[in-house]
């Protein structure tokens, strides 16, 4: 099977990327090459910008694919970049989408694949929605062959997944906890919550690939254990070797007051009680099943760090910022 992703080297997709080329996929990458030295060496590269129509219709001169997966689609322009490129060119194409996408407040806890997606809080979700609505239209329309995506909060031995955490350095949380400072938990920390370890996921997703029962469905792909807030973040410090875990806990409406940031992602996504329904990706590929703990992957993310101590950087502005809120709140 000769398979296409656009990216194929950040958290998620190097998992899958590493997963295919181990079930014989033959792989292609189109990126822009600043990642491709984390890429299988089975796989094959292609460097350009996919936003550059002309350049891609170029370089993919002669290439059919089975399937094509885009990776870092964000907006309605890319998709529709995309469906002028591959139309004629894949039996499947494979959107990412976002489980943040959905209702937001939601009428339940329990997710699945039928509820509403609707979220005025984040605009990232909003442009999601966007994307999979023109998808849809354009599988109902013109037979475009569709497969919609939705990770939740998935994370690799290079993350370190929290709420509320630095995007640029995420040791930064990991140094505050084992230097005895106090953490930021958004509300009481009882709220519920689901972590996916990316080669869990990637066990799933290589199930969906050149699936042609997958065509024109959407899928929601996660872990079945959910913890709250307060025993994800203890296990976090327990996997760090922090015994005295000081934990503040404040309004998530509070902490977006202090970084815009915090009202898409918490009030758009992680202040909510969430469980995922994972009944239908298990339908479509029976043998799924997320066999990573959360304790156990976060401590392999952890351990990982401690290995590469290069990469152990500290974000000085957030910390300033948690310093803040907590002073200030507690």
């Amino acid at each position: 099977m000769k398979v296409l992703f656009i990216g194929g080297t950040g958290t998620i997709s190097q998992a899958v990327s590493e997963l295919a080329v181990e079930k014989g996929i033959d792989l292609y990458l189109f990126n822009r090459g600043n990642n491709n030295h984390l890429a299988p060496k089975e796989t094959k590269i292609i460097e350009g910008d996919i936003r550059n129509q002309e350049e891609v219709k170029k370089k993919l001169q002669g290439h059919k694919f089975d399937a094509v997966v885009d990776w870092v689609a964000f907006s309605p322009e890319h998709i529709k970049n995309d469906i002028e490129i591959f139309r004629n060119k894949t039996d499947q194409y494979i959107f990412i989408s976002s489980a943040s996408a959905y209702q937001k407040p939601q009428t339940s806890y329990l997710i699945d694949e039928s509820t509403p997606l609707a979220n005025p809080y984040w605009e990232y979700s909003q442009k999601k929605i966007a994307c999979e609505n023109i998808l849809m239209a354009e599988y109902r329309k013109n037979d475009f062959p569709i497969t919609i995506v939705r990770p939740s909060h998935t994370y690799g031995k290079t993350s370190i997944p929290a709420a509320i955490n630095s995007s640029k350095a995420p040791w930064t949380l990991i140094d505050r906890m084992r230097k005895g400072k106090k953490v930021l938990v958004h509300g009481d920390g009882s709220s519920l919550w689901t972590m996916t370890h990316n080669s869990d996921f990637a066990q799933a997703f290589i199930g969906l690939i050149g699936n042609i029962q997958a065509i024109g469905h959407a899928f929601q792909i996660t872990s079945d254990e959910s913890l709250n807030w307060n025993q994800i973040y203890k296990a976090i410090a327990s996997a760090a070797g922090v015994e005295d875990l000081k934990l503040v806990h404040v309004a998530s409406e509070k902490i977006a007051e202090y970084d815009d940031i915090y009202i898409g992602k918490l009030l758009g996504d992680k202040a909510a009680s969430v469980v995922f329904d994972n009944s239908k990706i298990k339908r479509f590929v029976p043998q799924f099943k997320a066999v990573t703990p959360f304790a156990e992957g976060v401590k392999e993310s952890i351990e990982w760090f401690d290995a590469h101590p290069e990469l152990k950087t500290i974000d000085q502005k957030w910390n300033d910022l948690m310093n803040k809120i907590i002073r200030e709140n507690e």
